[in-house]
């Protein structure tokens, strides 16, 4: 193939498949809905996107099927005119995850899988290896504020790190050397079923580790592992582990200490392994356990002490993983601070207001919480209103659909009215910036996996007003 055309071209996970093309010298050329800032980088580094549904705008050299793949995500219709003009051409076409296998089929893949958490501890992880002589390839579910990409290619490097996304069951493509499951917290009902059938997915995914390879499993997970005989199995576990977690961990943080701005830890693991003083670029607690994950699978795969220390220290998240967009002053209220997060299910809506209660004690806290899905809000919605009552006052937008059509009797109010917290108030998107701006706030939190992001600028500048 000469040329890859993808449909669905502007989603976080394609946007790398398309990079890696290009570094390859392949031509790419795509379709999306809508432009997005994502898009815009991709046309300028020479992929040919449009946002119209129409054939006709397909370049004509993308019409031989014998030179032409095509690639598509699940999020498309079937319907997609487009996608039905190459189907009545003869075309190959793969969903993105198989791709990504092919690619990845014949290098040292390390998959980073689980609920929540694995944007962060795979580009955590590919920055430490990043910095090791031969360097790594990577690719990641997350824009790396290291290096404004999510993708990492090193020609010496047989290696690709891998964020394993278990939606519509894509990490069975994929064949780890290692594997990470960071978490198994239900999701994504809408492909499994129920949580039995969340957790078979997951089971089966451990089943594709490759002989003598290793599973890297947070402790506490209600997963059971299906690997071989041949495959090593380790588990790590973070700082609010109990007792008997943390006595079942090979890899545990300790001494988790707070400096003004700074969070400290000490690594241990195997065969009395310490590594003293550790700190994270980004100081939030939720990251110590992506921190463990990361650095112990970093040094199983020969990095330094020093260079995971380095890595831990430089590491500056990724896009829209708890973004410091106004840092404030811990003892100034005047200060504003807002804060954005991908966060998307209870659990990682509640680490990361647990996580800014930590970082800001004492504070006001508000937080925008944009619902991504229907299915996901009518599955979850007690969790989501139990999550979100850490927080003083909650703003809930309008549900951002994304693949789904409606589903009746489904709504923000499903959320609102679980709601413990003091204020709490319905609040359409697009009324949001007025909100900011008759009302006074100490530090904002949005939340979600939809486009509530897109916002942030304008939040930015009405906070910067109000000094």
């Amino acid at each position: 193939m000469k040329r890859i055309y993808f449909i669905g071209a502007g989603g976080i996970g394609m946007a790398n498949l398309e990079r890696y093309a290009i570094s390859r010298g392949l031509e790419v050329a795509g379709y999306d809905r809508t432009s997005s800032p994502l898009t815009d980088a991709l046309q300028k580094e020479g992929a040919e996107l449009v946002f119209d549904d129409d054939p006709s705008l397909i370049p004509e050299r993308y019409l031989n099927p014998e030179t032409t793949l095509v690639v598509r995500t699940p999020a498309v219709d079937d319907s997609n005119a487009i996608l039905t003009e190459f189907r009545r051409r003869g075309h190959e076409i793969v969903k993105r995850a198989a791709l990504l296998g092919r690619i990845t089929a014949d290098r040292e893949a390390i998959c980073v899988a689980g609920s929540h958490g694995k944007t962060t501890t795979s580009s955590m992880l590919a920055y430490i290896l990043s910095l090791t002589p031969e360097g790594t390839n990577a690719f990641l579910g997350g824009i790396l504020r290291n290096t404004g990409s999510n993708l990492m290619v090193s020609p010496a490097s047989q290696r690709a790190v891998v964020e394993a996304d278990e939606y519509d069951r894509s990490f069975h493509h994929l064949s780890p050397s290692l594997a990470i499951i960071t978490s198994t917290d239900p999701d994504h009902l809408d492909i499994y079923g129920d949580e039995e059938g969340y957790l078979e997915g997951f089971a089966r995914f451990t089943e594709l580790i490759r002989p003598g390879g290793l599973l890297l499993e947070h402790t506490g997970l209600k997963l059971q592992p299906r690997i071989g005989a041949d495959v090593r199995h380790e588990r790590y576990c973070g700082p609010n582990a109990s007792e008997q977690e943390r006595r079942e961990a090979d890899w545990r943080p300790s001494r988790l200490r707070y400096e003004p701005g700074r969070l400290f830890f000490d690594l241990e693991g195997p065969d009395g392994l310490v590594i003293r003083n550790l700190e994270l670029g980004v100081p939030v607690e939720i990251n110590v356990d992506n921190a463990v994950a990361a650095a112990a699978a970093a040094l199983h795969l020969g990095a330094t002490e020093e260079e995971v220390r380095r890595g831990l220290k430089e590491f500056m998240g990724a896009e829209r993983r708890f973004q410091i967009w106004m840092r404030g002053e811990a003892d100034d209220p005047s200060k504003p601070v807002l804060i954005d997060d991908y966060a998307h299910s209870p659990a990682e809506v509640k680490a990361s207001i647990e996580s800014v209660r930590k970082l800001y004690p004492g504070r006001h806290l508000t937080v925008i919480f944009q619902p991504h899905l229907y299915t996901r809000t009518r599955d979850f919605a007690p969790g989501f209103a139990e999550a979100l009552s850490g927080a003083d006052r909650v703003l809930l937008a309008e549900i951002y659909p994304a693949r789904e059509e409606p589903i009746p009797g489904v709504s923000s109010e499903l959320i609102l009215k679980d709601l413990q917290s003091k204020e709490k108030m319905l609040c359409l998107r697009k009324d949001l910036p007025d909100l900011l701006k008759k009302s006074n706030f100490e530090v904002v939190m949005t939340l979600g996996a939809a486009d509530i992001n897109l916002l942030l600028p304008e939040f930015q500048e009405i906070l910067r007003s109000k000094k």
